[in-house]
């Protein structure tokens, strides 16, 4: 104890020598207007120009096919794969510049390819939508399948995958219609290439898993909930009968009301609302998703379906002779 306190001081004055490094950043007073002004300029002159990647020296349109294929896993063949990647707006300048040069080159564009694909993927997603939500009425399908394959969706799947940069367009950046079809034309030129059963698979990796997350029946606007439950009910031989089971805050700006469905004196569902009106509108949409097999805790779609899914005739004749 005594030789600590003979070492205190020491301690403390060699703590005291430690010097203490601040970093600090200076930035001058000119960097700010300075940049200010450039972007201003950048601004006047039309904003900042990109160019397409295959202006660029190193641009290896060969090697960029070749990597896309192997990232995605696919076989596909090299001529299809670049004609999936032709646009036809590309086709057309580039006649244009063999005119002028006395020289003819015929290029494919992706048109064809781009209508057997949507053909393909049109089947496919009815077929896998019925296999896996099989009590979800036609109506409900169709609208889904609309969502899947509408060109928001399947240009921002394009996007993603990395095709932008390899499109050969006349217009730089490319618009969501353009990376729609070239995607169509990926899926006909691996439908082409491999088998229908690995142009299915792509499809339901990028397309279907699209619905990861989302509520179905969103895509799916009912007119008149009340009017379809009824007519569902009534071909089972049974009748619906609603009821007001509560409400809080009557004539006020707050006020509630719980509507419950019956059905042989069984409550099938509830919905609350600012009226009655609404309330009954609701508890019909309840009853709707639990007829249909797509309430909120359903379970999650089935993604791992191989090849081509059965349609509903001949799932029934498979059952029939099992």
């Amino acid at each position: 104890m005594a030789f600590f306190r003979r070492c205190l001081p020491i301690l403390t004055r060699e703590i005291k020598n430690i010097p203490l490094v601040k970093h600090e950043v200076h930035i001058h007073r000119w960097v700010a207007p300075t940049l200010m002004e450039l972007k201003h300029r950048e601004i006047r002159q039309g904003g900042k120009k990109t160019f397409p990647r295959n202006t660029f020296l190193e641009w290896n349109l060969e090697a960029e096919l070749y990597a896309f294929s192997k990232r995605l896993g696919e076989e596909f063949d090299s001529e299809l794969l670049l004609q999936a990647f032709t646009d036809r707006s590309y086709v057309i300048k580039e006649e244009m510049k063999q005119t002028e040069m006395d020289f003819a080159l015929k290029i494919k564009d992706n048109r064809e390819l781009s209508d057997k694909g949507i053909k393909f993927m049109e089947e496919y997603v009815q077929l896998y939508l019925e296999a896996v939500l099989p009590r979800f009425p036609k109506e409900g399908i169709s609208c889904i399948k609309n969502h899947l394959l509408s060109e928001n969706v399947l240009a921002n799947v394009c996007l993603h995958l990395g095709a932008k940069d390899i499109i050969l367009s006349a217009e730089y950046p490319v618009d969501n219609s353009t990376l729609a079809n070239t995607f169509k034309a990926i899926v006909g030129a691996l439908y082409e290439s491999s088998s229908e059963e690995k142009a299915a698979h792509f499809v339901r990796d990028f397309v279907i898993t699209q619905l990861q997350g989302q509520d179905v029946n969103e895509y799916w606007h009912i007119e008149d909930p009340w009017k379809m439950l009824t007519e569902l009910i009534a071909k089972t031989g049974a009748s619906i009968e609603p009821r007001l089971i509560g409400q809080v805050g009557k004539g006020t700006l707050l006020a509630c009301y719980r509507v419950g469905l019956y059905v042989d004196k069984k409550m099938l569902s509830t919905g609350f609302g600012e009226t009655v009106a609404i309330a009954k509108e609701m508890a019909a949409r309840e009853a709707l998703k639990k007829l249909f097999s797509t309430e909120d805790n359903m379970h999650p779609i089935n993604y791992k379906l191989e090849g081509m899914p059965m349609t509903k005739s001949q799932s029934r004749q498979q059952t029939m002779l099992s």
